[in-house]
């Protein structure tokens, strides 16, 4: 069976409706694994690239989508282990701490990823950038000798970090402006008006124009006009024991 090669000067290229979303185990185990002890891969789909060698954008593929490059691993100092990631206009820069990756069987630590993000200018006073890369290797190559394979190899999985679009915001504004102007909905309300109608009924029974209401109106069921029918009955009766004593005498 002929190996599959899908890449062609340097680019993947995948027949229509084909997609490469790898995991990150599937990376290292049927990919990385295979290429540092020089053993058949599963497909010529990752091209081999020195990704310090270019900046980002520069890289073969569409910077639009995410791509995979195997690539070796150079030395900055001859006698350190320390790697030179400087490319023509700025720097890859390692963040975070270094994940392990682990098989789905058995949780055998197979490899680590690194993450990095990259600057331009030149370091400490770089620019940070949205590019980010995800540096794959082994754990323990295990090799004994250089002709069973470069344990330098690594898999770069770079992308462009994507922010939030223009379109969500530009519709969020103009659903605001649709509204009315942003300066109203800072405005304070105005605060309920209570009214005292107990302070009402108070000075209403303290006018001088009106009529004084008795107190035990509520309860007894007694009004004025009845309380000066009474004075009218005790006037008259008083008359008429004067005028008995005046026929007496």
């Amino acid at each position: 069976m002929d190996k599959m090669n899908f890449v062609k000067n340097g680019v993947l290229r995948l027949p229509p409706g084909f997609r490469f979303h790898p995991t990150d185990e599937e990376l290292v185990v049927q990919y990385l694994k295979r290429k540092v002890h020089s053993f058949p891969l599963p497909a010529s789909i990752i091209p081999e690239v020195d990704v310090c060698k270019s900046d980002p954008w520069q890289l073969p593929g569409d910077c639009e989508q995410e791509r995979f490059f195997f690539s070796t691993k150079e030395v900055k100092y001859p006698n350190g282990n320390r790697s030179n990631r400087a490319t023509l206009s700025g720097y890859w820069k390692a963040t975070g701490l270094d994940k392990q990756i682990v098989t789905s069987k058995n949780n055998q630590v197979v490899g680590m990823k690194k993450t990095l993000v990259f600057y331009k200018g030149k370091p400490p006073s770089g620019s940070r950038t949205d590019w980010i890369m995800h540096e794959y290797r082994l754990a323990t190559p295990q090799l004994t000798s250089p002709a069973q394979g470069n344990e330098n190899w690594v898999i770069c999985r770079i992308f462009l970090k994507k922010r939030g679009s223009n379109a969500t915001k530009n519709f969020d504004e103009n659903a605001i402006t649709s509204i009315g102007d942003v300066s109203h909905c800072n405005e304070v309300k105005p605060k309920p008006v209570f009214y005292d109608f107990m302070a009402a009924n108070k000075r209403r029974r303290t006018d001088l124009n009106l009529k004084p209401v008795s107190s035990y109106s509520g309860s007894s069921g007694i009004t004025d006009d009845a309380c000066s029918c009474d004075e009218l009955e005790e006037n008259s009766s008083t008359k008429d024991d004067v005028l008995r004593k005046k026929q007496s005498s």
